[in-house]
């Protein structure tokens, strides 16, 4: 639960694991464990993005790239796909999905496609770590609740 009643979608609770978060998103990541797959899901009510205000619009692209730097710092890829769709799960949420010409859906889409393999905690813990560690994102105002 966030500030002023804000709450994650019940939705992303089998789908994702919460990591920590940024001044406006939350950071989840995907258990797919063929793919670096993160969403940021900013606390707001509104569900389009052209539907926010200027400022938190582009406090919500700063935090996009940042994420995408994180992925492509840490994780071998040739491609990044960010997104914001919303079709299963209303609530705004944005994709940094971290791709490779050889991942199990390339060059389709990842979604609605079951991944071959989820993660273990082992990596969790690795990831974890990666994010609560890394200098940039910190710098960014990512934090580790």
């Amino acid at each position: 639960m966030g500030t002023g009643g804000f709450a994650i979608d019940k939705g992303f609770d089998e789908l994702c694991f919460q990591f920590g978060r940024f001044d406006m998103s939350h950071v989840l990541l995907m258990n797919n464990a063929e793919i670096p797959w993160f969403l940021l899901i900013p606390e707001t009510q509104k569900v389009e993005l052209c539907d926010l205000d200027v400022d938190t619009h582009n406090q919500i692209f700063d935090e996009i790239r940042e994420m995408s730097y994180f992925v492509k710092k840490h994780f071998t890829v040739d491609k990044l796909n960010v997104a914001c769709n919303g079709n299963v799960i209303r609530q705004m949420h944005l994709h940094v999905v971290g791709r490779r010409f050889d991942d199990y859906c390339w060059p389709g889409v990842v979604w609605g496609i079951e991944p071959p393999s989820v993660y273990d905690p082992a990596e969790i813990e690795r990831i974890s770590k990666l994010l609560k560690t890394d200098d940039a994102l910190n710098a960014a105002g990512y934090r580790h609740d």
